[in-house]
């Protein structure tokens, strides 16, 4: 039998396997493709690059009287009612909680009003102490007075007695000498004895008046000098009398205001038995529930939320990365649960992130080892969700220079810092302002 293969064309089959085998087509659609990708990484290296640092924080608010707070109980009590829900919205001044009082010195209810009674009644007692000074003072007005008086008549009655001695000196004088010439008459025998006798008994009448004037003299001299003896220990006693209600007066007047400041406190005592809203806004939380608990001084109640909270975002940052920083730095923002797709290098390609300036830098370091700095909403883009609530957290990267991408990733791989562009406004802006 013949054998089948004997009748194939031997030079056909190697031609066939050349030809499968020839694949310089495949290589050549192979090596377009990547020297097409080389070409693209080639590009895509020179494109722009925007340097950023990166943070993470919550939603806050600018303002410190716009972040949530918490109302305490300034004095201790006890929670008697309740006139709010949590999730209520509240305005100013609005009652909160109703409180009783537990301390025993203010358990009787009338101690306001009994302090007022004691109050009144020592407003009344200080009055009559002040109109007994006046009075005193009007007592020594009228003693002085009535001392210059007295002084002023004994004056007049030494002057008088002092007149009267000298008349009696004179006619005691010319008694003598009438005695004298009646003697000598008496001895020539011109003159009886009868005449001399009335003659001696003239004298001695002008003598015994002449004493008795001077021992009046001497007693009202003796009188006006007692005067000023006498006035000036009733003056004495009433000027004592009042410096001692003087005295009395001034401690009446502590006394008063003392209890009018004990007055004032249990006022404001029972006005703090309502626990009020400090602003407008919402009741997010109760410390304290029920009723009949007790409270401390200073017991945290219920946290408000404000209604109008100027919404900042809290962005904490590394050490490293603060001096890079400036306050008018534009950041992006990304919160959490909105849906979003970030390119930190390229923030005009992100998707779903939110515009912000930097605003304030803190000067310290935090507990934790970084800064914190504060972000408002950047008034060129877009607002933020209405949806973002205070404590959201929040990623953030604040936008620095914008360089090449091929010095970014060689920055990146040496572990160089971020640089800052001099032309910088922002960096320029905050120079100038510490200048």
């Amino acid at each position: 039998m013949a054998d089948p293969t004997s009748k194939l064309d031997v030079t056909v089959a190697p031609l066939s396997a050349a030809r499968l085998l020839n694949t310089a087509d495949r290589h050549t659609h192979f090596a377009r493709i990547l020297l097409a990708m080389l070409v693209a990484a080639v590009v895509v290296l020179f494109l722009p690059w925007q340097q950023n640092v990166q943070g993470k924080g919550v939603v806050s608010a600018l303002r410190p009287e716009d972040r949530p707070q918490v109302v305490p109980s300034i004095i201790a009590g006890r929670i008697e009612q309740w006139h709010v829900a949590e999730g209520a919205y509240v305005t100013r001044g609005q009652l909160l909680v109703e409180i009783s009082e537990v301390k025993e010195s203010y358990l009787d209810p009338r101690t306001l009003e009994r302090y007022r009674e004691m109050l009144a009644a020592k407003k009344v007692s200080v009055a009559a102490k002040r109109s007994k000074v006046v009075a005193l003072s009007q007592q020594i007005d009228a003693l002085q007075q009535s001392l210059d008086f007295s002084i002023a008549k004994g004056r007049n009655n030494v002057a008088q007695y002092e007149a009267a001695v000298s008349a009696a000196v004179t006619d005691s004088v010319i008694a003598e000498r009438q005695l004298l010439r009646n003697q000598d008459l008496f001895d020539d025998g011109l003159k009886s004895r009868a005449d001399l006798e009335a003659y001696i008994t003239k004298a001695q009448s002008s003598n015994a008046k002449l004493v008795e004037k001077r021992q009046a003299l001497q007693s009202t001299r003796v009188e006006l000098d007692g005067y000023g003896a006498e006035y000036g220990e009733k003056v004495a006693k009433a000027m004592a009398d009042r410096s001692a209600t003087q005295s009395e007066v001034a401690d009446g007047d502590g006394e008063v205001s003392k209890m009018e400041t004990q007055v004032a406190s249990l006022a404001l005592r029972n006005e703090m038995y309502r626990i009020e809203s400090p602003q407008d806004g919402y009741v997010v939380r109760a410390v304290k529930s029920g009723v009949g608990e007790q409270l401390k001084d200073g017991d945290p109640v219920v946290t408000v939320v404000p209604a109008d909270a100027m919404q900042a975002v809290e962005l904490f940052v590394r050490p490293m990365d603060v001096p890079l920083l400036r306050t008018g730095r534009k950041v992006r923002l990304q919160f959490d649960g909105w849906p979003a797709l970030q390119f930190s290098g390229w923030p005009s390609v992100a998707v779903g992130t939110f515009g912000g300036i930097i605003q304030v830098i803190d000067l310290t370091i935090s507990a934790d080892g970084t800064y914190r700095i504060l972000v408002v909403p950047d008034p060129e883009d877009e607002p933020w969700p209405s949806q973002v609530r205070l404590g959201s957290g929040v990623l953030g990267w604040a936008m620095l220079d914008t360089v090449r991408l091929w010095f970014e990733l060689w920055r990146v791989l040496n572990g160089f810092p971020p640089s800052i562009n001099p032309n910088d406004p922002a960096a320029n802006g905050a120079v100038a302002g510490k200048k």
